[in-house]
């Protein structure tokens, strides 16, 4: 359900395209594209991208709101969270559940429309579909009814069955494609990527260019953070929920360990069998991709067997990650909108339902990927300040909670007293 609700779309679309897209076009304007310095760039950029730094912001955003749930018995509102920074005036805790409304919407309708606008090329590709906004909006069509029904069955069953299953179609395709493809070079990719983003994580966190002029980091990694911090309501909120009877320790390990490693052996996986293929077999996977972001899964299929069946379980995988992290969003949408409770009306969640398709087909039809860009660049500023906020409250929350009692000094504290116990017995 972590993968599901929270990135899974978002990694079938960019898993090949962010490689590929750095292959073709360096992200450092001195160094040559199309090499194999360059696929190595390529791969390391795409994992710091991945990695724990957009995690990070999902992890302290969850552990606020599932502290004050489940350990504080409060609502889940992030104006709650805020509470021992802001205060309780209705006024600021309004214009604060507000802006993380906003955030949660924009920040989903992005992945839906990459989603929709992936799936859509995936149809063009097996079945030579009009890629169209007119198919676009017909996918939502159809995402809306089936997220709907799936919210109906509430979280323990269709979010649940639903996570199940693409998770599993996921294993299956990552699978397939790590034993027909380059597995050698795969796995070598991965442990040379790995180093190169513990390497560089400083340099590329750092990364800006008012010296040379460009926009690619604002295209890439800006675009990520904010797309993470608009985003980070909703993972947050949904992370809390499913993570309920676990410790901070165990929280933090689950969050912030995991989705990374699955996110960079996807990534590993499918866009180094796509580099592999065009540094060594003379495919030009990089170029089309740059031509059509969107069928860039669907290349790789290309030089794989099976790949008409292989192409509709992408498809499949896509369809099912956009509605589960719809319904998702749909839950913890219509539970802020609720002042904050566990079981909103099913009401609630289906007029939320259709306004984020809403949402989504108007940017797609604004402007596609664009538009998408900057709907989550502009909800993600002010809540960057509310999620500095978060820290400084957190702290405070964790400073005023009363130190558990470790398991060794508590048999200290019985052995002093025993001690005690005899010798009082000796002196009476």
């Amino acid at each position: 359900m972590l993968f599901s609700g929270g990135f899974g779309a978002g990694l079938v679309f960019w898993g090949v395209t962010e490689p590929m897209s750095h292959f073709f076009s360096s992200p450092f304007p001195d160094q040559e594209a199309q090499t194999e310095e360059a696929a190595r760039v390529a791969m390391g950029y795409s994992f710091f991208h991945w990695g724990v730094s957009q995690w990070s912001v999902f992890a302290i955003v969850g552990l606020v709101i599932g502290f004050l749930q489940f350990r504080k018995k409060k609502d889940g509102l992030v104006s709650t969270a805020l509470e021992p920074v802001t205060g309780k005036k209705p006024a600021v805790k309004g214009t604060i559940d507000s802006l993380a409304v906003i955030a949660t919407v924009m920040g989903i309708a992005t992945s839906v429309g990459l989603g929709v606008m992936q799936m859509n090329g995936g149809l063009h590709a097996v079945f030579g579909t009009e890629n169209a906004i007119g198919t676009q909006f017909l996918i939502i069509a159809a995402m809306l009814i089936a997220y709907t029904i799936s919210s109906a069955t509430g979280l323990k069953k269709g979010i649940a069955y639903l996570s199940n299953l693409n998770l599993g179609i996921a294993l299956l395709l990552l699978v397939f494609v790590f034993i027909a493809g380059p597995t050698v070079f795969i796995l070598d990719t991965f442990v040379v990527a790995i180093g190169d983003y513990i390497t560089k994580f400083i340099p590329y966190s750092l990364r800006l260019q008012p010296y040379q002029g460009g926009e690619w980091v604002l295209d890439w990694t800006i675009f990520y953070w904010a797309w993470a911090i608009a985003w980070s309501p909703f993972v947050g909120a949904f992370v809390a929920r499913v993570s309920r009877g676990r410790t901070i320790r165990e929280y933090i390990i689950g969050v912030m360990v995991i989705p990374p490693a699955i996110a960079c052996l996807w990534i590993a996986v499918f866009g180094g069998t796509a580099l592999y293929n065009d540094l060594n077999n003379g495919t030009a996977i990089a170029e089309a991709v740059n031509q059509d972001l969107n069928s860039s899964l669907f290349q790789v299929f290309e030089y794989l067997p099976l790949t008409q069946l292989v192409s509709v379980l992408a498809i499949l995988l896509i369809f099912t990650f956009l509605v589960t992290s719809a319904d998702s969003a749909t839950y913890i949408l219509a539970s802020m909108t609720s002042y904050g409770s566990l079981n909103p009306s099913l009401y609630v969640k289906i007029i939320w339902g259709l306004l984020m398709a809403a949402i989504a087909g108007v940017l797609l039809y604004a402007g596609g990927l664009d538009a998408l860009q900057t709907a989550s660049l502009i909800s993600a500023l002010p809540f960057t300040i509310l999620i500095l906020l978060m820290i400084v409250s957190m702290v405070i929350m964790l400073k005023n909670e009363p130190l558990p009692i470790r398991k060794a000094d508590l048999r200290r504290y019985r052995r002093l007293e025993e001690a005690a116990n005899k010798q009082k017995d000796k002196v009476n």
